[in-house]
């Protein structure tokens, strides 16, 4: 293997085309105000000058593509240990990777990558908003061959004293080809799909609404939301009726966004243990796999709701590290619909272990009175003061104020009820959520940082806020027991000082 990837090598052949259509995407972006005006004035424009530019655009796109392609190269240095890339037409630049700050090795497949029979392979590594190499056209057995190159110095799982060893748990050997040990099917993936993401996929469809509606009063001046003809049409005795029959059909909308989402995005779920490391592969038509290293694992969240419980599934997030918040955000792992067991399997992996919750810490009550202040005491406030000024504009909203109280309230109340911190000796536990209730994962040798703060009118009370900062996010928990905080803070630090896990 070292002799195939130790001289560099160019993509696919077959790559020209992934180029091509990749510099004429970026290049529609750039002009797509003239490519408007040849739309919206066709007839206007010169027929010869439309298709003469058009033919000198295919041209130079074609001419930068297979620049690119000829330019771009990639190898290992063996004697460095580093993955080099080097690309650019008129500046060239060189990009050296070093194998062991490597923590995820991407295997992507579009609809066109599927079509032309080649896999795009992208590489990351912490400390960066972007991914650092990217290849885009690379036939399967050499991205297969490659990604275990990149991964081969991933460390052995980690095992504590006396317990049972990963092998002993998913019954296989650490070799290059195992059965999956976590597949999830679609009718797991229909759970999910029923049961998650409400409001992502309601603020979704609402957008969606508000600029179509937008676009149609640009158009022919009318307003959705003022129009007389469905005025006159919708009388008073049928806006009941009218109003729980779209209710509905925007329920049924949105259950069926998000389903579609789910589907499209996470279908046949696959779990791999492959030389220490893990395969995680998905997707109907936009197919990817992803392999991660467990010892660059920064934080795990396993979160469930009330419907979720008890259809025997959850959502699990593996989060490594990261340069900012988006990115966290946009790269965290997802492994949605396991059940239980499939759960205890990949903590094991992560861990070594299944995590334990430990000592529990409780937040003060004065918590749950400054969430309501802030989420009912502030906006009652401001709805009674604009209606005394105008009583007649808020009159009709006045009879959704208890429902909006006894609302919000539960909610705030189901908060602080699930709000607690677990510390045990090798685990911190992190507890939250209303409905769906999160579990956050982290180690205390991967605490970057620790921030403790208290208010002076919170130091008779004896109590303070807690903020864990790791590479992939952080964990926040305020108003609890401060003594109790402060000591666990003390082995958190001198834990920190004296571990040497390689987590970057």
């Amino acid at each position: 293997m070292e002799g195939l990837f130790k001289e560099p090598q160019k993509q696919s052949p077959i790559g020209v085309l992934v180029m091509f259509l990749d510099t004429m995407r970026h290049y529609a972006r750039a002009f797509w105000p003239v490519l408007l005006v040849w739309v919206f004035r066709f007839n206007d424009v010169s027929k010869v000058w439309l298709y003469s530019g058009i033919a000198a655009l295919f041209v130079i796109v074609g001419v930068v593509a297979y620049l690119k392609y000829i330019n771009f190269t990639f190898y290992l240095d063996y004697e460095n240990e580093e993955f080099i890339i080097s690309e650019g037409i008129f500046n060239k630049s060189k990009t050296a990777i070093q194998l062991d700050k490597i923590q995820q090795v991407n295997i992507n497949q579009s609809l066109l990558q599927k079509i032309i029979g080649v896999y795009a392979l992208d590489v990351d590594t912490a400390g960066s908003n972007h991914k650092e190499g990217a290849i885009k056209a690379i036939s399967h057995p050499l991205a297969l061959e490659l990604k275990a190159r990149l991964l081969d110095n991933s460390r052995k799982p980690r095992v504590s004293p006396g317990s049972p060893t990963v092998e002993d748990f998913i019954g296989a050997t650490d070799t290059d080809a195992q059965p999956p040990f976590v597949k999830i099917g679609l009718p797991s993936l229909v759970k999910v799909g029923i049961t998650s993401n409400y409001i992502r996929s309601f603020s979704l469809l609402l957008l969606f609404f508000f600029t179509l509606s937008d676009n149609i009063h640009k158009i022919t001046g009318r307003d959705v939301f003022h129009d007389e003809d469905i005025e006159n049409y919708v009388d008073g005795k049928r806006m009941l009726q009218v109003f729980l029959l779209g209710v509905s059909f925007l329920f049924v909308v949105v259950l069926a966004i998000n389903l579609v989402r789910i589907i499209f995005k996470y279908f046949d779920y696959k779990i791999t243990r492959q030389k220490g490391s893990l395969l995680l592969s998905f997707g109907l038509l936009h197919t990817k796999s992803t392999i991660l290293k467990p010892e660059k694992v920064q934080m795990v969240s396993v979160s469930r709701n009330y419907f979720q419980k008890k259809m025997d599934i959850l959502n699990l997030k593996i989060k490594q590290a990261k340069s900012d918040e988006h990115e966290e955000r946009n790269s965290a792992i997802e492994v949605p619909g396991c059940n239980e067991t499939e759960r205890d399997a990949i903590l094991k992996l992560l861990f070594g272990r299944i995590p334990e919750k430990g000592v529990k810490l409780k937040p003060n009550f004065r918590k749950l009175v400054f969430a309501l202040f802030l989420t009912v005491g502030l906006p009652l406030a401001a709805f009674y003061t604009f209606g005394y000024y105008y009583p007649q504009s808020l009159y009709p909203a006045g009879y959704l104020v208890p429902v909006y109280v006894l609302f919000v309230g539960t909610v705030q109340f189901f908060k602080f009820s699930n709000n607690r911190l677990f510390i045990h000796d090798d685990f911190i536990i992190k507890q939250s959520g209303a409905w769906d209730i999160c579990h956050e994962i982290i180690e205390p040798k991967r605490i970057q940082a620790i921030t403790t703060s208290q208010l002076f009118w919170h130091k008779s009370l004896g109590i303070g806020s807690l903020t864990l900062h790791t590479a992939g996010g952080k964990i926040a928990f305020q108003l609890g027991d401060f003594e109790t905080i402060k000591q666990h803070v003390n082995l958190w630090l001198y834990e920190i000082e004296t571990s040497d896990s390689n987590w970057m």
